[in-house]
């Protein structure tokens, strides 16, 4: 039976714009197995990326628990939230968000600066992930100089760089071509495979949410199950 790495439980939120309170998610429980691919899919508005930003620390839930393995991350410090972030979650959003400034592998080894790796080992490791998605060479190319397929690829390492148990992506292949969108996929089933980090995927794309290992839907506010699945 496979570990659970990441368990949302009983969680709901809602947001108050003066006398008017939107309930965005509704009592939602979810377990992520290590290693495992799952994608959330469900239409503009559903509630589906908050969740995800919920999941990752960034959005407190008004009520429920989010657990990493045994820890009950909203009853961490923030300090020990910024590290949770920084070591055991990685992200990939649809627009890339890379520094403009730096090279390619310099926005790979971003995160693992901030850890506190020296600078060698630190671009030393973000080199070999960025060989492992194909743009070794790319090192020192710009966001600029990058198409978007190779943008995202860099993204993605840079999610990886610390070796991450859960990575939480949000429409990583919204902003591709399908074939730049098919590679992105290829190589998230790749690295899940060969590191063992669970991929959780919000998504439209119905294509690529048939490729996971289990998908899941969100209806207004309220995750249901697919083909059969269960949360």
């Amino acid at each position: 039976m496979k570990k659970t790495i990441l368990k949302v439980k009983g969680v709901s939120k809602s947001y108050t714009d003066g006398n008017n309170t939107t309930e965005v998610l509704k009592v939602v429980d979810l377990s992520v197995f290590e290693g495992e691919q799952l994608a959330i899919v469900g239409s503009s508005g559903s509630g589906k990326s908050t969740l995800l930003h919920v999941m990752g620390t960034l959005d407190k839930p008004s009520q429920g628990d989010v657990f990493l393995g045994d820890e009950d991350v909203y009853s961490a410090s923030s300090t020990r939230q910024s590290e949770i972030r920084n070591q055991d979650l990685g992200f990939i959003y649809q627009f890339h968000h890379l520094l403009p400034e730096f090279s390619a592998v310099e926005n790979v080894a971003m995160p693992a600066f901030i850890q506190g790796v020296n600078k060698k080992q630190a671009l030393g490791r973000a080199e070999e992930l960025l060989n492992r998605v194909g743009l070794g060479h790319r090192l020192t190319h710009t966001p600029a100089e990058l198409s978007g397929g190779e943008r995202q690829r860099v993204a993605i390492a840079r999610a990886l760089i610390n070796k991450p148990r859960v990575v939480l992506a949000d429409e990583p292949t919204g902003n591709l071509d399908a074939a730049s969108g098919e590679s992105v996929y290829a190589l998230l089933k790749e690295l899940s495979q060969q590191i063992g980090t669970a991929f959780v995927v919000v998504t439209h794309d119905s294509e690529l949410a048939a490729k996971m290992d289990r998908q899941l839907i969100m209806k207004a506010g309220k995750l249901e199950a697919m083909n059969g699945e269960t949360a």
